[in-house]
């Protein structure tokens, strides 16, 4: 009785299309599917949310300290003599003796080179012979004058005597013009006497500067001359040696760049290194900063000369120094690194979860907000800048008021900073 009524609701079931044949519900594959499909989803979701989640960040300090600040400015030139002089010769002819040389220590008015004179004495002979030539023919004519005026004194007193009748008008006239004509040849010949002792006087002049003496008590930094060399001084005057005043006494002409220049002043001290001494350091001092700007190849430098004392004679003129120059000192101030001044936070994790929505923004997409922009620190070059601290893992901004720097640490001349405290350098993230 129960088998045939089972049998009557299955094929009630057929009939009205609510079975399969084989007796199955029709959808229950389908809800299986449908089921597994959702699930997937939701785990798919999930995990999204959770790597959109903000990574923890990590911030790496360094403490404010205190201590001394030395800003430096270094720049390279090389090494010279207080007071060098090149010694010349402005006659022509060859060397005869060479008297000094190298390294030889010598005083004002030592002879250190003579030429051949040979020539320039025949020529002072000649020009002597011509001014006494000169001479004798002013005596000649000084004696025509006197003649002339003792003829000229008779003539007046004949026509004194005779009334105006003896001499003629010819002969009176005639003797005007002789007295004339020897006065103008005694002024003539007085002038030759006097180009004569000119002329003189040069022949004499170049037989002295054809013993070169030294102007200065020194060293002899260099010698460009030989016994037997001739030497042409027509158009320039040729350099024979190169002498030092004083080698204990030395200047360091250094080029400092324009961007520095506005640093550097009189008075400064210095050290400066050599390659001949590459562990020793010699202490210098600025004397001059000069206003005349040097260009090479688009670089603007000054040149600046340094004061150094070379007592033992350790240096040597021409030797490349690379200075470098103490501009600014601060002792016990608070002192940050740079890498402070250069970090920039990165965006908070408040604005990370505002931007994420959550999962309905996950689901529906919108349009996307423009990115608040984060404090930034102001350029290098600005006084007033923020830094950053962490307070309860949360970054707090600090605004200071820096001062003087040296490229790695900074002073901190103004701001609630104190010794010791934890200043950001730079940021990282981790899983």
């Amino acid at each position: 009785m129960i088998d045939q009524n089972g049998q009557a609701k299955q094929d009630i079931a057929k009939t009205l299309g609510l079975t399969g044949p084989d007796g199955q519900h029709p959808g229950g594959k389908k809800r299986w599917l449908w089921g597994a499909a959702m699930l997937a989803t939701v785990i798919a979701i999930v995990l999204f949310i959770i790597e959109s989640r903000p990574a923890p960040v990590s911030y790496t300090t360094e403490p404010v300290r205190r201590g001394d600040l030395v800003v430096t400015v270094s720049a390279t030139g090389t090494l010279a003599p207080v007071k060098q002089v090149d010694v010349g010769i402005e006659v022509s002819g060859t060397i005869k003796i060479v008297e000094a040389d190298y390294n030889d220590r010598v005083t004002v008015g030592q002879v250190l080179a003579r030429l051949d004179t040979t020539r320039l004495e025949a020529q002072a002979l000649q020009s002597q012979a011509s001014l006494e030539s000169a001479q004798g023919k002013v005596l000649q004519i000084q004696a025509s004058l006197r003649e002339a005026r003792v003829k000229m004194a008779r003539f007046n007193r004949a026509l004194e005597l005779s009334g105006g009748k003896v001499p003629s008008q010819y002969e009176l006239d005639t003797a005007k013009a002789t007295l004339a004509r020897a006065i103008a040849d005694e002024v003539s010949a007085k002038a030759a006497v006097a180009q004569a002792q000119a002329a003189l006087a040069v022949n004499r002049t170049d037989l002295k500067k054809a013993v070169v003496h030294s102007p200065i008590n020194g060293v002899v930094l260099e010698r460009s001359v030989e016994p037997g060399q001739t030497v042409a001084s027509q158009f320039q005057a040729p350099v024979l040696f190169t002498l030092a005043e004083d080698l204990t006494q030395m200047e360091l002409q250094v080029d400092v760049d324009e961007a520095d220049v506005g640093l550097v002043r009189e008075g400064q001290e210095a050290r400066f290194t050599v390659d001949a001494y590459p562990d020793r350091a010699f202490p210098a001092r600025i004397t001059k900063v000069r206003f005349g700007a040097q260009t090479v190849e688009g670089v603007v430098t000054y040149k600046t000369v340094l004061k150094v004392d070379n007592s033992t004679l350790s240096l040597r003129p021409g030797m490349t120094a690379t200075a470098v120059i103490t501009v600014n000192k601060k002792t016990n101030v608070l002192l940050v690194p740079n890498t402070v001044l250069r970090f920039t936070p990165p965006p908070s994790q408040a604005d990370d979860e505002a931007k994420s929505g959550g999962l309905v923004s996950v689901l529906l997409p919108r349009m996307p907000r423009q990115k608040s922009k984060t404090p930034a620190a102001t350029a290098s070059a600005a006084k007033e800048q923020q830094v950053w601290t962490v307070r309860n893992g949360e970054l707090v901004a600090v605004t200071i008021t820096k001062g003087a720097t040296d490229g790695i640490a900074t002073e901190i001349a103004f701001g609630p900073v104190t010794e010791g405290m934890a200043l950001v350098t730079e940021s990282g993230v981790g899983r």
